[in-house]
């Protein structure tokens, strides 16, 4: 196989037109190319009177490779070897079922892992099935009661169904292959294979979590919903079992001797009950925020010039990052184009926010979280806990400020950057289906937060023009991006309590759908190739 890098083509040209471009670039006849595949797609939008898709493509030839490619002469030609996901050798010989805490991305690609090994795990997940879910998830944006079990944080698929099913990550693991693979499989949109800037949509996520769950169940696997975690049974330091109960409270223990914990980020009352069982847990750096709300007309002109508003190119997104000086780094996250801002909590009395987007990402504005990272030794205690208590206590007085419903307080950048609280809003409208109450947001976030964002934006404006527009909403906080703790474990991926293996974003080794589909993978791997049945 051999790879084409770089191939330029317009906006209005048709990908077929790739063949051509290929085999000009190979200097063979078109004939000789027997298939051609997309590897990656990406926009160039760095002259914009003349923005263009960048590819790279794979081609099969009908000749010999290693000459074709010498004959190129060309850097941008190169062999390529195909991505072949290999199971391990499953040298696991207890007789007991796998147990599986939560049903996000860590969870899901772990359960299928196994049960594809043949190991029949039991996935348990304190929230209900996407469809349940989601009606309780509207149900809170209307009438604005919560279920603190069935929520944007907690239920299938993770708190991931409800954002962008962005699919962007910084790890370079040849895994994040598999996991694009499985999502295609599983009923993705194609061209996540190859976009550069990957996404699924909160609008079609759902229907691809049900698929992995029918096939883990298919294959023997049990999926249990509205079942919490509540207790690990051990003895002599090795899991014996756990406990969970059911929605309608009755409790029952489970014989294991293999727990994955699948938490998610929210789950802070089951890592409070590690904590009090020994399970070793340290603190961890996260960043906390607002989220900012433009129109997206305003962003895709940015982006885009003259070109914006082309039907190949959808809505625009962004990335920044900046230093200011004396200050902490500060970063969007999460960019949602087209989205709107999600009323996220999880916990009664409460404020949360986040950011999601539908396919098509046709919506009136473009959001994105602006963060800043928060160190441990400011989170107040040296308490393993400490980050979790920091969060709640911004979260707690978001509500109050919000007005007690569960409204989130925002302001308009010309006002927070003025140091005046907002009484009114301008032409922005704020997307936050449970409303927003305008205000001073330096009052709900860290000084040295608000101060880090101040001269962020001023800054970031100077890459994206537009990015301090007076009009644009601040919604405050966004404070679950990462989770403030880190479960310990070794290099067999498991905890001080043999058979427990934390795993996944909650518990402090991911940061997004695929690392966390990733360490799902890995730790499944890991239960595959223990040979371990005593300790």
């Amino acid at each position: 196989m051999i790879k084409i890098n770089e191939i330029k083509l317009p906006l209005d040209s048709d990908e077929s037109e790739l063949r051509r471009a290929a085999a000009k670039a190979l200097r063979c006849k078109e004939t000789k190319i027997k298939s051609l595949s997309i590897v990656k797609k990406a926009v160039d939008s760095r002259k914009k009177d003349n923005i263009r898709f960048v590819y790279n493509v794979t081609v099969e030839v009908d000749s010999d490779e290693a000459a074709l490619i010498a004959h190129a002469g060309n850097s941008k030609v190169e062999a390529a070897e195909p991505y072949r996901y290999e199971m391990p050798e499953i040298r696991r010989t207890s007789t007991l079922r796998p147990i599986i805490a939560g049903f996000g991305p860590a969870g899901f690609f772990a359960a299928l892992i196994l049960a594809r090994a043949g190991l029949r795990p039991i996935v348990i997940e304190r929230g209900a099935d996407v469809d349940t879910r989601t009606a309780d998830v509207k149900g809170f944006w209307t009438s604005r009661t919560l279920n603190p079990e069935s929520n944007v944080q907690f239920g299938e698929g993770g708190a991931g169904t409800f954002s962008d099913g962005k699919l962007t990550t910084g790890i370079k693991d040849p895994l994040c292959r598999k996991v694009v693979e499985e999502l295609v499989i599983h009923g993705a949109p194609p061209e996540i294979s190859y976009s550069s800037r990957p996404h699924i949509g909160t609008d079609r996520l759902g229907a691809v979590v049900k698929a992995f769950r029918q096939e883990i169940i298919s294959l023997g696997g049990e999926v249990r919903f509205g079942c919490k975690l509540t207790d690990i049974i051990v003895a002599n330091g090795v899991v014996q079992g756990i406990t969970c109960v059911s929605s309608d409270g009755s409790s029952e223990d489970i014989e294991t001797d293999t727990l994955l914990l699948c938490i998610g980020h929210s789950a802070r009352d089951t890592v409070e009950m590690l904590y009090k069982k020994g399970i070793k847990i340290m603190q961890k750096p996260f960043s906390v925020g607002v989220r900012i709300e433009h129109p997206r007309e305003l962003i895709d002109k940015a982006q885009y010039g003259s070109f914006a508003g082309h039907p190949a190119l959808g809505a625009a997104d962004y990335k920044l990052a900046c230093h200011p000086e004396h200050g902490r780094g500060a970063y969007t996250f999460c960019m949602c184009p087209g989205g709107t801002v999600v009323a996220a909590a999880s916990e009664e009395g409460h404020v949360v926010v986040n950011g999601m987007s539908e396919y098509a990402r046709d919506g009136e504005n473009s959001n994105s979280a602006l963060l800043v990272g928060i160190e441990p030794e400011n989170f107040g205690s040296d308490h393993p806990l400490a980050g979790i208590e920091l969060q709640r206590k911004i979260e707690k007085t978001a509500f109050e400020l919000g007005g007690g419903d569960y409204s989130a307080p925002c302001q308009t950048v010309g006002d927070f950057l003025g140091g005046v609280a907002s009484k009114k809003l301008s032409y922005v409208k704020p997307t936050c289906a449970t409303g927003v109450t305008p205000g001073d947001i330096r009052k709900v976030l860290p000084e040295r937060v608000t101060d880090t964002m101040a001269q962020a934006i001023v800054k970031m404006d100077k890459s994206l023009n537009g990015f301090a527009l007076p009009d644009a909403v601040l919604t405050a906080p966004e404070t679950r991006s990462s989770a403030p703790v880190r479960i310990l474990r070794d290099e067999l991926y498991q905890a001080n309590i043999r058979g427990l293996y934390p795993c996944g974003e909650g518990a402090g080794y991911a940061g997004g759908i695929v690392s966390a589909a990733v360490d799902g993978i890995r730790c499944a791997h890991a239960v595959l190739i223990d040979e371990s049945d005593e300790w």
